[in-house]
């Protein structure tokens, strides 16, 4: 298991040149958890995500991680405790998968240290913990998307950190993929007990697989907590600008949101298939739960 870690952001603003994007925020990150930051286009959530890690300048405010400023961290010390995936990384033309994974290693290596056989167990296990194995000796621009993510996680498992920061892991894929790569997030966190963050589009999928939320408008957290405290109707029209019915997913028994528009829409506001489903699964409100949130 990974050792814990307390990270936090105090008053924080940060942004680029002159410009601030993320307005003063104040949050914990639950360790040994999942978080999942949510909020409309162009809300600031990468922005965040990229000053936790120290890659966007704070203006003012502080990221705080087991009672240090990052900024005080020296870079090596930072990566071994705290990793991160962007949103669209890019591999070095004919790079090996192998190659790439064992880059992750970097933080640990040392001035005239040659390659270890710890540094080839935490490759191995990478790749084995993502289902890369047998793609160690292909090159990555031969792969498909979703199995170029599962490469960068595990790269980014490789590196051995204890908090793994993710932007948009899911973007692009399919949603077989988006399920797999969640999965694995989800087996890496309940095996290894990483604490990850990361930034999702998809409301529902973030409500699924997180044990907690934050939700972003302009720059300022605007609720955290537990997805059922979190995700309401008044939540979506504060924060997405969207008119829409949460109720339980009978998959997972996390709210799942439905957005209203200006067609397509029943005209009590719930599905035909809605109805039925609820009809034929006894486990299953006969009634949305949107007034109870």
């Amino acid at each position: 298991m990974t050792a814990q870690h307390t990270l936090r952001t105090d008053a924080l603003v940060s942004g680029y040149g002159r410009t601030s994007i993320v307005q003063g925020v104040d949050l914990e990150i639950p360790p040994g958890s999942i978080s999942a930051i949510v909020g409309a286009n162009a809300c600031g959530k990468s922005t965040l995500l990229k000053t936790i890690s120290r890659l966007v300048p704070i203006q003012s405010g502080a990221v705080v991680l087991d009672g240090r400023s990052i900024d005080r961290i020296p870079t090596k010390d930072l990566a071994r405790t705290l990793g991160l995936l962007p949103q669209q990384p890019v591999a070095p033309e004919g790079i090996v998968v192998a190659d790439l994974v064992g880059r992750g290693r970097h933080p640990h290596q040392k001035l005239f240290r040659s390659w270890t056989a710890d540094d080839d167990r935490a490759v191995t296990d990478a790749l084995v913990a993502t289902g890369a194995l047998e793609l160690a000796d292909r090159t990555v621009d031969e792969l498909s998307g979703g199995q170029r993510q599962r490469v960068w996680i595990a790269m980014a498992l490789a590196q051995e950190t204890d908090i793994l920061l993710l932007d948009e892991p899911t973007t692009f894929l399919d949603i077989s993929h988006q399920i797999d790569v969640l999965d694995l997030l989800t087996d890496l966190n309940r095996d290894r007990g990483t604490t990850i963050v990361m930034v999702l589009h998809d409301i529902n999928l973030a409500a699924r697989y997180a044990d907690h939320l934050f939700a972003l408008r302009a720059g300022r957290l605007v609720a955290g907590g537990a997805p059922r405290e979190v995700v309401t109707s008044a939540l979506m029209r504060a924060v997405f600008d969207v008119d829409a019915l949460v109720i339980d997913d009978p998959v997972s028994g996390a709210p799942l949101v439905l957005p209203r528009g200006r067609h397509r829409v029943h005209t009590d506001g719930a599905s035909p298939r809605e109805t039925a489903a609820t009809a034929l699964d006894p486990l299953t409100p006969s009634t949305p739960t949107e007034g109870t949130r």
